[in-house]
């Protein structure tokens, strides 16, 4: 018996051994084994899929063999390990192991989208609803619908989402995205009031974010932000109007077709600042720190207009005699090549005469605010 007992705990060692040395062969070769691609691939993993799930689909598409196998490591190796919802690129010669090791970071594909500078808030949705990998929502819906999906239903959403590429994974809605960039506004915003100049004529934040819009769409010139700033808040402080054409163009909105006249400039409504005392009524296009800041620090000095030279820079007066002439040599006697910021060249406006009062130029081009939505870079 005893000898027997022998032979049967023998075999049945030699089995476990056997089967043990099978299975950490299986398991081995089904982790090494590459994946059966010609090309990349991205494998969307929904939200709440599991390993096993995926392990399945994966043999059933004829990617990997040995699901079974896989399963069991990620089990017995990686539990409570989570994988994460996303995209995962699958390149030739990448090996289940490796596929597994892409999971176990999370590196889950990620797609950009710039809101540039100077956009306005139809820019910003143009641009979300042509995106291809963010799951749209809000197609259909009103401007202010769309602030009340963002928890913010009794704010004008110009000017208030914050310039920047935001990077996100597929899934991402419309609505997350815009929270993101709102909340980034808010807080560049609270950061920048937090160092403000003692002096500056605003009694909020908010004043200050209108400023900065006017700051962004009327230079290109970084270094210019804070001159610019400078003339208009010396205009505030005296009562004298600002007079900035950029608004008068957010004012006409759709009717703006690249010509600025006279017969606009004495159009009455709320953002035309050749009528109204002060700042408009809200921001008329995304603003970056940059402006921001300058709005809230703006450079110390006497001058109180400018003029663009027509290589993006501009020429400040401090009385109107200096300003006028400097209008008869920069716009009224304007080169071929004109332009009124750094931007490309395009013909010249042919209706129009800049006032004799005029802090700024009348553009020789579309601005940007009202011009077809740029892809972002």
């Amino acid at each position: 018996m005893i000898r027997k007992l022998l032979v049967l705990l023998l075999v049945g060692l030699f089995s476990a051994a056997l089967l043990l040395g099978f299975s950490a062969w299986k398991l081995d070769s089904a982790l090494k084994q590459p994946l059966n691609l010609t090309q990349e691939q991205l494998l969307d993993v929904p939200a709440g899929a599991t390993p096993t799930g995926t392990f399945n689909r994966l043999e059933a598409d004829g990617v990997l063999d040995g699901a079974f196998w896989l399963r069991l490591y990620w089990r017995f190796n990686l539990e409570g390990q989570p994988l994460h919802s996303g995209e995962y690129r699958m390149t030739p010669g990448m090996t289940a192991q490796g596929l597994i090791g892409v999971w176990q970071r999370g590196e889950v594909v990620q797609y950009s989208l710039t809101l540039v500078e100077g956009w306005n808030f139809r820019q910003v949705r143009s641009a979300l609803a042509k995106h291809e990998k963010i799951v749209q929502s809000l197609s259909g819906l009103s401007d202010s619908e769309v602030m009340e999906k963002l928890g913010h239903p009794d704010v004008f959403p110009e000017g208030r989402f914050f310039p920047d590429t935001y990077r996100f994974v597929r899934g991402m809605t419309d609505v997350e995205f815009l929270k993101k960039a709102y909340n980034r506004l808010d807080d560049v915003l609270a950061q920048e009031w937090s160092k403000r100049a003692a002096d500056v004529p605003y009694t909020e934040p908010y004043q200050a974010l209108i400023m900065a819009s006017l700051v962004e769409k009327e230079t290109g010139v970084p270094e210019e932000r804070g001159q610019i700033a400078g003339v208009f808040v010396r205009r505030m402080k005296i009562g004298m109007l600002l007079q900035t054409d950029p608004t008068v163009i957010y004012g006409l909105g759709e009717r703006y077709n690249g010509k600025l006249t006279r017969a606009h400039l004495k159009e009455a409504n709320p953002y035309n600042t050749y009528m109204i005392s002060g700042l408009p009524p809200t921001p008329i296009a995304m603003v970056g720190r940059e402006a921001i800041h300058a709005a809230l620090n703006p450079v110390p000095g006497s001058s109180l207009y400018f003029v663009a030279r027509g290589d993006g820079s501009h020429i400040f007066s401090d009385n109107l005699d200096a300003h006028n002439a400097a209008v008869r040599e920069y716009q009224i006697k304007r080169r071929a090549d004109y332009r009124s910021s750094p931007a490309p060249v395009v013909k010249p406006l042919e209706d129009a005469a800049p006032p004799a009062e005029a802090p700024t130029e009348v553009p020789a081009e579309p601005a940007p605010d009202t011009a077809a939505p740029q892809s972002p870079q």
